[in-house]
């Protein structure tokens, strides 16, 4: 693929990461397996913290949605409190957070507590993130915000970019994605954007290939003329 050109004058690039500058099987055979493997751990470890019981929750609310609905998921039946039978209370968790995993759900609660799950295992060193190699070499000289849509979810996407362009003017961003509807909350708020494309990412169809700026490697990004 070409170079593509943006302006000189831009210092902050927003990375999202999974499909841009991780690979996108990092997810499925790091990420997910971790969450799969670790959730009764960490449920059982952080149960009395304010974060957990706020992701707890926040899954009760979205049970209570999918019952409302008529939607078929594990039941969670005991709330959270001191009196709580903690073993009953986490396997009930557990069983409806690994049926909406296997279900490929997006919900805000399934999203929210793995976040937590990751940014622990980051922390602890359990996890150690991974890279495509252009990715450090090629952007030094950017201030480098990520982004993991995995866990944000579209909607504080477009949240992130109309704050991001109220603060910096537009020919100060630039945002990359690997998927076509984050690209277009981005480009919506006014925020320039580059799509990367890499084995494994969402198929574009003609028309999103046709319109969007669209790179392979991080290393065909030039600082010069406009987006």
């Amino acid at each position: 693929m070409a170079t593509v050109f943006f302006p000189a004058s831009t210092s902050v690039l927003l990375l999202d990461i999974e499909g841009t500058t991780t690979p996108i099987t990092f997810v499925k055979d790091v990420l997910f397996p971790y969450v799969r493997e670790h959730l009764e751990d960490y449920l059982s470890n952080h149960w009395e913290e304010d974060e957990c019981k706020q992701d707890v929750h926040l899954l009760k609310k979205q049970i209570e949605e999918d019952i409302k609905h008529n939607r078929s998921c594990p039941v969670h039946t005991v709330d959270q409190t001191v009196h709580t039978d903690e073993e009953k209370a986490i396997k009930e968790i557990v069983d409806n957070v690994l049926w909406q995993m296997a279900a490929d759900r997006k919900s805000t609660a399934l999203k929210q507590l793995q976040g937590h799950m990751w940014r622990s295992a980051y922390a602890s060193g359990t996890i150690k993130g991974e890279s495509n190699t252009d990715v450090l070499l090629e952007l030094k000289v950017f201030t480098l915000c990520d982004i993991n849509s995995a866990f944000v979810g579209a909607e504080k996407l477009s949240f992130i970019y109309f704050s991001v362009k109220k603060r910096l003017s537009r020919d100060r961003v630039l945002t990359s994605s690997s998927v076509a509807a984050e690209a277009k909350a981005a480009e919506e708020a006014g925020v320039n954007v580059v799509v990367v494309v890499r084995p494994g990412n969402m198929e574009l169809t003609d028309d999103e290939r046709a319109h969007y700026k669209l790179i392979t490697s991080f290393n065909q990004l030039r600082l010069t003329g406009p987006v």
